[in-house]
């Protein structure tokens, strides 16, 4: 496997999820809209989010999608453990909210270790500094 399609890979999971993340928050956030407005609210902020990550990540790879992408699906996931623990104001579910919830967890937390395998290639071949030349005393 080439070095440039390895790189791509993560991109390629990210986006699949970002896209799956996205769907399913779209689809039920008019539901939670009619049950608390704000978190209906948050469900289709998050979704429009991620489908703009997914459009930058397939069109450009950028930098700035990979991490809006990152901190919408840490958030997405911590928001569901909250709400499903010791709540949000005016809003606690119980279960895992079949399939949807399961679907938007496993989304999520793929992006997340997309996200870090990108970012552990990323880091790994970032250029050094470049080297300075050394110039002899006295010129």
């Amino acid at each position: 496997m080439s070095s440039r399609s390895a790189a791509a890979t993560p991109t390629r999971v990210a986006v699949c999820c970002a896209l799956l993340s996205a769907v399913v928050h779209l689809v039920i956030a008019p539901e939670h809209l009619a049950e608390t407005l704000y978190i209906g609210i948050l469900f289709i902020a998050g979704g429009v989010a991620l489908l703009l990550t997914a459009g930058a990540l397939a069109l450009r790879n950028s930098v700035t999608a990979w991490w809006a992408g990152a901190l919408v699906s840490g958030g997405m996931i911590l928001g569901f453990a909250l709400s499903r623990t010791i709540g949000l104001p005016g809003y606690h579910e119980q279960g895992w909210d079949h399939p949807y919830g399961v679907l938007s967890i496993i989304a999520e937390g793929v992006y997340l270790v997309s996200f870090f395998a990108w970012y552990g290639t990323r880091s790994a071949h970032a250029p050094s500094a470049p080297l300075r030349r050394k110039v002899p005393a006295g010129r």
